[in-house]
């Protein structure tokens, strides 16, 4: 309630019933998990509709052997403990071999030369 509502009577006051209030109150919280179910399904579809809109215009590059790439900086450093100023890519790298679409095997250049990239130790 709010401090107007103290001396000048709004509709909401004067025709608040508590009985019918709990009761409302319990009415909804049996709805909780149906609520909770249906908006979960509109959340679903909203995220297919994006994600078919971004595939349409998505132009995919297979990249080959010996290609030159940018590799991103923080798959090398997922802590982040280089700091918000370090770079955001690598490279350039060269794809030494394609294991699966997406998936590559990278080498580095290094002294004027390539040198093989090895996954990160965890």
């Amino acid at each position: 309630m709010i401090l107007v509502e103290i001396g000048v009577h709004s509709t909401r006051v004067v025709y608040f019933n508590e009985a019918n209030n709990e009761e409302g109150l319990r009415n909804l919280l049996d709805l909780v998990e149906e609520l909770r179910d249906k908006e979960a399904l509109i959340v679903a579809a909203y995220q297919q509709r994006v994600s078919r809109y971004y595939n349409k215009r998505v132009n995919p590059r297979p990249l080959k052997e010996r290609d030159l790439i940018l590799r991103n900086a923080t798959v090398v450093d997922p802590t982040g403990t280089k700091g918000k100023l370090a770079p955001n890519w690598e490279g350039p790298c060269k794809v030494k071999k394609v294991l699966q679409p997406g998936t590559f095997k990278l080498e580095t250049r290094g002294a004027g030369r390539f040198l093989e990239l090895g996954m990160p130790s965890i």
